[in-house]
């Protein structure tokens, strides 16, 4: 017999015969047990979540300076309780002695003159920042910064050296007109044409991407034209690995850029990949996409760049400080080649050799 069936017998009883059949204790018993409340409830005042136990009568209504007084004679009649081991004043352990900051004996020798010394003590931190620029120590800022400081006789550097981790966001390009007609340079580019020694696309934002890829193809074969700019013209990844493949294959072209576009990472990496194919490309601008690259791609680009040895001026500002560094002796070492073989055409010619050994 299940629970559900065994009550089924109480289902028709009358309540009103059952309470009619108790006795006075029975009644009370059930006047106790209904006062019972919820005292879990937070809800409801103290005084209503149980019933009143209390047998006591109240002494009168609530006075508060009285029971204050109270309280105050309680706590003077107390005696306050006696220490363990009476405090003497005596001092134990080791005396706190603050540790000295380690001098360098090396900037301890350095001595300089009174008037640097001034100078370098009350410089702020934009001054030090173009000083650093003017010694040539590029590790400590950006790109953006040391290039300022070296072009400018003034204080450029109004962020000092700490915006070293704060990475170049987008910069938006302005819309200068460009009255190049894009087809009819097209056309010059597939017929060869000799005057035609430089490129610019750049603010024409209407270009298909199939004409962009046209002009990738066309410079495959042309040898006249060194510089070709598409800055702005809103070019995506597959307008790059179609450049790509152009520098595979172009002698001539000395000037490459294509800032301020929608390339990602992988289109980046497609154009520094095809450098290894490539030893007349100078310059290569690649800055302000709108994608940060992020630190695996910037690192990429820096083992790339360490196998080229032709290109001399690289266009891009790097979020880390590691890539950055090596991107720079790159390049620095790249024009130094091409010093030495300057200084070099009367003894012949210096191959230059990968500096990574691969």
């Amino acid at each position: 017999m299940s629970y559900r069936q065994g009550l089924e017998k109480y289902r028709d009883l009358d309540e009103d015969q059952i309470l009619g059949a108790l006795t006075e204790d029975e009644i009370k018993m059930l006047e106790d047990e209904l006062l019972e409340l919820d005292p879990d409830n937070a809800i409801l005042p103290a005084g209503m979540r149980q019933k009143d136990q209390t047998k006591k009568t109240p002494t009168g209504p609530f006075n508060r300076d009285v029971l204050l007084a109270h309280l105050e004679k309680q706590a003077n009649d107390t005696k306050d309780r006696d220490d363990l081991i009476p405090f003497t004043g005596e001092k134990r352990g080791k005396i706190w002695v603050p540790k000295q900051k380690a001098i360098d004996p090396v900037l301890e020798s350095v001595t300089l003159e009174p008037e640097l010394e001034e100078a370098l003590a009350n410089a702020s931190d934009a001054e030090l920042c173009d000083i650093a620029a003017i010694l040539g120590m590029h590790t400590l800022m950006s790109n953006q910064q040391y290039y300022e400081a070296r072009g400018s006789t003034t204080i450029v550097n109004k962020e000092g050296l700490d915006s070293i981790i704060k990475p170049t966001q987008y910069k938006p390009v302005p819309d200068e007109p460009n009255s190049t007609n894009v087809e009819e340079t097209l056309e010059r580019v597939k017929n060869n044409d000799p005057e035609l020694q430089e490129i610019n696309l750049n603010n024409i934002k209407d270009i298909p991407v199939p004409i962009l890829k046209a002009y990738a193809e066309a410079l495959k074969t042309n040898t006249y034209v060194k510089k070709f700019s598409i800055v702005g013209t809103r070019s995506n990844d597959p307008v790059a690995f179609a450049l790509a493949e152009m520098i595979k294959e172009n002698c001539v072209l000395k000037s490459l850029n294509v800032e301020s576009n929608f390339i990602t990472g992988s289109g980046i990496l497609a154009l520094i990949k095809a450098l290894q194919n490539n030893t007349t490309l100078i310059e290569l601008k690649i800055d302000n996409q709108c994608q940060l690259l992020g630190n695996k791609v910037e690192m990429e680009i820096a083992s790339m760049l360490e196998k080229n040895t032709s290109l001399l001026r690289f266009g891009y500002n790097f979020t880390q400080q590691g890539p950055r560094l090596r991107a720079s002796n790159a390049m620095m070492n790249n024009n130094d080649l091409v010093r030495k073989r300057r200084l070099a055409d009367l003894t012949g010619p210096i191959l230059p050799k990968c500096r990574t050994g691969v």
